[in-house]
């Protein structure tokens, strides 16, 4: 297991796997328009917003972790918060019999966005969908419950976007929609995680339950670059 690019998963994920959908310099990174906005930094505890700079524009937002120190010029603190990652330790879950899980791909693109703005389950774009899997279940045409997998390096992969909508919670859809990704995961010889707020008790507590286990907690920020 390579646990130990869990200390700057952001970095090895723009750098690595997912280096053609990123942009930016040698020292920072950020995904492409359009996808989750995230950063990575060669050195998360000493980020070159600097050399970011050219490569963000007013009005957008980022998502940026282990970091903790003060706020560069030329840029606004939006909000800060620490988040947990969790790793899997649990069994092969068994398979889903359902019909209603089905794959999610960029024709669901607008669906997806208005479900995850309605649900906030983390930072997600319009082509959030082209970074992995992503399952849902419909109650007809609206998507209701998706999961899928985000990012991912080395052996780990991220299992994100985790939401239900209101109107539809307390049935399980997101926990079946988990299970059936970990196993897929397992099964190609990956070890699942992913990031849950400190301040969400209630989804780290079914995590725990279904077989994660914390690993570490680490500052999180959300940035913008003044116009």
């Amino acid at each position: 297991m390579d646990v130990a690019l869990l200390d700057n998963f952001m970095w090895h994920v723009l750098t690595g796997p997912h280096a053609r959908f990123a942009t930016g310099a040698p020292t920072a990174k950020r995904y492409a328009g359009g996808f989750s906005p995230i950063l990575g930094f060669a050195d998360p505890t000493r980020p070159d917003f600097d050399a970011l700079r050219p490569h963000a524009a007013p009005g957008e937002h980022f998502y940026c972790s282990d970091w903790n120190g003060p706020v560069p010029s030329g840029w606004t603190l939006d909000a800060e918060a620490t988040m947990f990652q969790m790793i899997w330790h649990g069994d092969l879950p068994a398979p889903e019999p359902s019909a209603e899980i089905h794959a999610l791909g960029p024709a669901h693109a607008q669906a997806a966005l208005a479900l995850a703005e309605l649900t906030r389950p983390g930072p997600f774009g319009p082509r959030t969908l082209e970074l992995g899997e992503y399952v849902g279940v419909f109650d007809g045409e609206r998507l209701i419950a998706m999961a899928g997998e985000r990012m991912f390096a080395g052996s780990l992969r991220e299992v994100s976007g985790v939401c239900t909508h209101p109107e539809h919670q307390g049935r399980g859809l997101a926990r079946r929609l988990m299970l059936a990704l970990i196993r897929r995961q397992m099964q190609r010889g990956e070890t699942p995680f992913l990031h849950v707020m400190r301040s969400n008790e209630g989804a780290r507590g079914l995590y725990r339950r279904m077989g994660f286990r914390d690993h570490r907690e680490t500052p999180v920020r959300v940035v913008s670059p003044v116009g």
